[in-house]
Order: C-alpha cells, then structure tokens, then sequence
C-alpha cells in the first residue's frame, strides 16, 4: 500500500475503503473520484432495494451535490419546496417562508424520493468508477488498524467469512447501527430515545397549498404532521406523491421494535380526526396510504472523537441525528466532500482524517443538539404553549412576526444553510 492517500503521489488500489453504500458512501465515492482519489466500497446488503420514505435536500445540501455534479438530475425527479408553513394543530396558519430559489437561493431547495435519491447517486457511482465499484454482500464486522495499514473483516449475507481487504484507511458509512462506530465507542452503542415515534407513509394525492408547499401542523405531544410532495406528475391526472411524517408521544418501550415495521394508521388517525381542513382532508390522505412504517426518533450524544489512527466515522455513523429540521442526510454529503479533499491534499492520511474531525465533528454535534431543541417546527410549541392549545384571535397576539423570523434564522445558521454563509 502507499504511504499516504494523496493523488499527486499516485494512488493504488484499496487505499480508501469505504464500508456502506448508503447516501453518505456513495457521495464520498464521487468525491474521491473528483479528486482523483481512488477507492473500494463494501455493502452489507446482497441486493441494492428501494429504500426508506422522503427527504429534504436543502439548499447546502444541493450546493454539495452540485459540486458531484448530480444535481441536475435530482432536480428532474424531485419537487422543488417553494414555501414552508406551518399550522397550529387547530388548522391556523402561524407563519409561512418561502425556500430554496423562490428564497433568493442559488440552488433549490428539494423534496424527493430517498429511493431516487440513492438511485442517482449510485448510477453515477457506477457510471464513473465503473459497474462493480459497489460490492455487494460484504459486511464488515471489524476494522483493525495495523499501523501502516487498515484490514477490514467481511462477511457474507449468510454470515460466512470473506476475504478480508487492506486499505490505507477506512472510512465508516455504515449508519445509525455502525459497527465501526460500536467498536470505537462501545458505551455508546444504544441509540438515545426521545420518547416520541415516527409514523412515515407516502399517498398518492391532487396537489395541495401551491404544489411545493411543505406544512408543519401540530406538535408531538398532541400529534406533529410533516406533508411535503416528493414526486410530481405520477399519473394522467396529475396526481403527486405525497410523503407524510406523524410524531407523536411514545413510551421508551417502543425502542425495542423493529425501526422499520410496518404500521397501521389505526395507530394515529384518531390525533387527527378533527384535521379535515380546507386545503387538505388529513385523515383522509393518512387512511389512502400505499403503506405505512413505524421509526423511533433516536439519536446519539456527539462523540469526543471520530477518528482513531487510520479510521473514521462519516454521516450517521458519526453523528445520528433526529429527522427534524432536514440536515441528516445533508451533513453526511458534506462530510464527504470535505474528507475527500482533504486526503487529496494530505500527503499523511492519518492526518487528514484528524483535521477532517477538527472541522466537522464541533459543526455536527451542534446540529445534532439543535434538532432536540430549535429545529424549525418547534416554533409550534411555543404557540401551543402560550395558547394553551386553544385558537388565538391573531397571531400576532402570541407570535409576532420578528420572533418567528428570529427562531428560524437561528437555526438557518447553526445548520449551516443561512443565505451569507453559502455565499462565501
């Protein structure tokens, strides 16, 4: 192996190994790629499936795809938010803000499919590294630092030992359950529970509010709803998908489910029963869902450290966070593009990875902080909290417009999407 991962030195085979082809994985692929950096990438599933539900790609997160050069296509298959909104469990409108370009953004601000998301991703990877750049069936169940190298131990999918590799380092894409992330912080194994369960389904629906609205209603402690389309134009008749998010209240025993069992809506309708408004008919989008899963709303401290000698975490591995305020899958991309270019430029990949820490794991954890407490929705709370609950006359009578402005600017910046910054 070489003594360092740095494209002026000449780079061979294996010198970056990448465990877990998930959205973090694949976007570090195409970063090394760009920077001329080679690679491996290992997979625990044996066949790539369409996965999870919606997200959002705020406009740093597409500011980092742009960078890939794989915006453009996700702007073909996903819907672009013109407005946030958010509504009082009532049905009252608090406040609305426009997002992405209709915000004065360069880039968009997108809601899409995660499966279509994971679809471009790897099509460019295996378009530009080739067709087998993604190993399926290999899942690591160690990485051991021997000093000079990194060997990583594989599995296969009927848990029969594989051929293990040897890298200059390795880099741990592997998620909220890391195995890479367990061994190097055993005490912080089990997944931090807020107490609260994600109820996720899609419906095929007429557009609603503007075609790219996206709308808070509620929070968890009476039932939280988040709506947004995904898809536009899936039929004759101009149906959209439609993504929806239920949060509600949950005792700590609702951790040890399945994190992605199916669900009924039996197990929520009634917190909305009374939210057929004029603009949307709630409980009848709910019961009209193509199916329905169930997600604890966990995360995890931030850590002291993510890299250890000549290994790292990336994304959720390094820092899970709660799926509010749309910056999971956003720091992930981030991270990769600022790991790659570093171990570009490092002639010492062990350092790159240190300073790779020093500038991102503070940025995270902050995130990660901000989302239990100031994410964009919790706004709501206050409302409810000075309502009682109960309709207001006006809201400017509970809310004025500056402090809605103030709450969701502070959070723009601690995510790291305020408009000043990504100008820079």
């Amino acid at each position: 192996m070489t003594k360092a991962v740095n494209k002026k030195d000449g780079v061979q085979d294996s010198d970056v190994i990448i465990i877990g082809a998930g959205i973090g994985g694949l976007s570090f692929a195409l970063a090394l790629h760009k920077e001329g950096v080679r690679c491996r990438i290992v997979e625990a599933a044996p066949e790539i499936r369409p996965l999870g539900v919606g997200l959002n790609l705020l406009p740093h997160a597409m500011s980092a795809l742009n960078q890939l050069g794989v915006a453009e296509e996700l702007e073909k298959k996903g819907v672009a938010t013109q407005e946030v909104c958010f509504y009082t469990h009532n049905g009252q409108l608090v406040n609305s803000e426009p997002r992405g370009r209709f915000a004065g953004y360069e880039l968009p601000q997108l809601s899409i499919h995660r499966a279509d998301l994971h679809e471009v991703l790897l099509g460019a990877v295996r378009e530009r590294l080739g067709p087998d750049a993604v190993e399926l069936g290999h899942r690591c169940t160690r990485v051991e630092d021997k000093g000079d190298v990194v060997e990583i131990h594989l599995e296969d999918a009927d848990r029969k030992p594989l051929a293990s590799l040897r890298g200059s380092i390795a880099v741990a894409c592997d998620g909220v359950r890391s195995v890479v992330r367990t061994h190097m912080h055993p005490a912080e194994a089990v997944p931090r529970y807020e107490g609260t369960m994600q109820y996720r389904g899609t419906t095929r629906w007429k557009p609603f509010l503007t075609g790219g609205s996206m709308v808070y209603l509620g929070t968890h402690e009476t039932g939280k709803l988040v709506i947004y389309p995904i898809r536009n134009d899936i039929d004759d008749e101009g149906h959209q998908l439609i993504n929806w998010v239920v949060e509600i209240s949950r005792p700590s025993e609702m951790l040890l489910r399945d994190w992605n069992r199916p669900s009924s809506v039996e197990e929520f309708i009634d917190n909305f029963k009374d939210c057929a408004f004029d603009w949307l008919d709630v409980p009848a989008i709910m019961r009209s869902a193509d199916s329905i899963f169930e997600y604890p709303m966990v995360d995890q401290d931030p850590l002291p450290f993510w890299s250890q000698g000549r290994v790292t975490l990336l994304g959720d591995a390094a820092h899970p966070m709660m799926p509010r305020g749309s910056n999971g899958s956003a720091h992930a991309i981030i991270d990769a593009i600022t790991l790659a270019g570093l171990l570009a430029d490092h002639s010492d990949p062990v350092a790159a990875l240190k300073e790779y820490e020093e500038k991102r794991l503070e940025v995270t954890g902050k995130v990660v902080l901000a989302n239990r407490q100031i994410s964009p929705d919790a706004i709501l709370r206050v409302v409810e909290e000075r309502t009682g609950g109960k309709p207001f006359n006006t809201i400017e009578d509970v809310l004025s417009k500056e402090e809605f402005e103030q709450w969701q600017a502070r959070y723009r910046k601690v995510a790291g999407f305020a408009k000043e910054d990504l100008r820079r």
